[in-house]
């Protein structure tokens, strides 16, 4: 799906293997997180042209990179040589990092984005105090959605004095007590200047092991991104078929597998609305920066299918699921939730109490990748029952997090287990 691009060279590189487990950024809005991606790979994931112009991360952003130890100093870093003593490094491990906007208007899409991750890397500024809203909010969100393997980042040291850098190490350790990230190394950093990043590496290693993956089960990826790659004006005869890129979590993709897309695209016929699954086929596989025969579980994976582009251009397909036919979970438009909520809305400023779900409620709905909306058509005791704007793909007793509109934006208030 992504390549490792070095800057000083201009050209891809291919990692040595498909990568094998997926970290996340979280964090506040001007943290740095896109500034430690590009530290850690090269790459800058904010291209889209908004991105660019308001210098944040809107869309889910996402980069490969290969981890190496040296032979002779025991120093990690991300090339074949050490930067430390130049002897050979042995390659260690081969990652894909998901990168996640830290603006409060963008916490869905933050959702979206959590639900690829293996670990994280919540990243905290030193030179604001902390928590600001988002650092809570999406600390939060990483417990919603299981995230539990956590390496907190504490960046933009150069900028401080020693003495605000050792007072937002204590403000960190206030913050992250009694959640889930209350036991995870606290690395300083500058993500600017790459001070330090081995030392984050090392702890990476440490701390965020490759997950267990379930090789044998009927393979089934969430779609994050979809794209259109053809350039204006290709000729008919030259199109190449819409790209699919997401994060395969069971079992084996191989070129020229039959797929099915769920729940797929919105049709009107006969004066009704309804969804209907695609059908394609794959016809390339793009891991690690090279094309490959097949792809496993663990890292980001760019999918060539046959589909007309219109469909996938623009991300058109995200939140869909790809799987072989008659093998993808249920398709729900309605969903009946047991449901619990926080005491109070993490994300604002004044964490504004969370009042009870109402019946004819508007919620915004976040399963896997997928992001609907739905009205609350009953409320009892603890289960909440509601009709689906757009029906969702996904497995019973999964969880589903809850946003509730508070002021400008969606705000997590809790989270739902789809019962069956």
């Amino acid at each position: 799906m992504t390549t490792q691009t070095v800057k000083e060279e201009d050209r891809e590189i291919p990692l040595p293997r498909q990568p094998e487990v997926n970290l996340g950024t979280l964090g506040h809005v001007d943290n740095g997180k896109s500034t430690l991606v590009q530290a850690l790979s090269g790459v800058w994931t904010a291209k889209h042209s908004e991105e660019m112009r308001r210098g944040i991360t809107i869309r889910v952003g996402y980069a490969d990179t290969a981890f190496y130890k040296c032979t002779k100093c025991g120093i990690y870093g991300t090339k074949e040589i050490c930067t430390s003593c130049g002897s050979p490094a042995e390659f260690v491990r081969a990652v894909s990092i998901v990168d996640c906007p830290g603006h409060h208007s963008l916490m869905v899409t933050m959702l979206s984005g959590a639900a690829l991750m293996d670990g994280a890397l919540l990243v905290l500024s030193a030179t604001e105090k902390c928590p600001q809203p988002q650092d809570r909010e999406h600390l939060t969100a990483a417990e919603v959605v299981g995230i539990n393997k956590i390496v907190i980042v504490q960046n933009k040291i150069d900028v401080v004095s020693r003495e605000r850098v050792l007072e937002s190490f204590k403000e960190i350790q206030a913050f992250v007590k009694g959640t889930v990230a209350e036991s995870a190394p606290i690395i300083p950093i500058s993500a600017q200047r790459s001070i330090n990043i081995d030392a984050l590496i090392e702890a990476i290693e440490k701390t965020i092991p490759t997950p267990k993956r379930e090789l044998s089960k009927p393979p089934l990826m969430s779609i994050v991104r979809s794209f259109d790659v053809n350039r204006p004006g290709t000729q008919a005869e030259e199109i190449t078929g819409g790209v699919l890129g997401g994060s395969i979590y069971q079992g084996i993709f191989k070129v020229g597998d039959k797929v099915e897309i769920s729940p797929g695209i919105r049709v009107e016929k006969g004066g009704k609305t309804y969804y209907e699954s695609l059908h394609t086929e794959i016809t390339s596989l793009h891991v690690g920066g090279r094309n490959a025969a097949e792809a496993t579980c663990g890292g980001l994976v760019g999918v060539g299918t046959l589909l007309d582009p219109s469909l996938t251009k623009a991300d058109g397909l995200v939140g869909n699921i790809v799987g072989k036919p008659k093998q993808l979970p249920p398709v729900f438009d309605s969903l009946s939730l047991d449901v619990q909520l926080f005491e109070r809305a993490i994300g604002t400023e004044e964490l504004t109490k969370v009042e009870k779900i109402r019946t004819n409620e508007a919620l915004v709905l976040n399963a896997g990748t997928a992001v609907t909306s739905g009205i609350v058509t009953s409320v009892r005791n603890s289960t909440v029952d509601a009709s689906l704007r757009r029906p969702i793909c996904l497995e019973a007793n999964s969880r589903i997090s809850i946003s509730r509109r508070l002021g400008d934006s969606w705000r997590l208030i809790g989270f739902g287990i789809v019962k069956g």
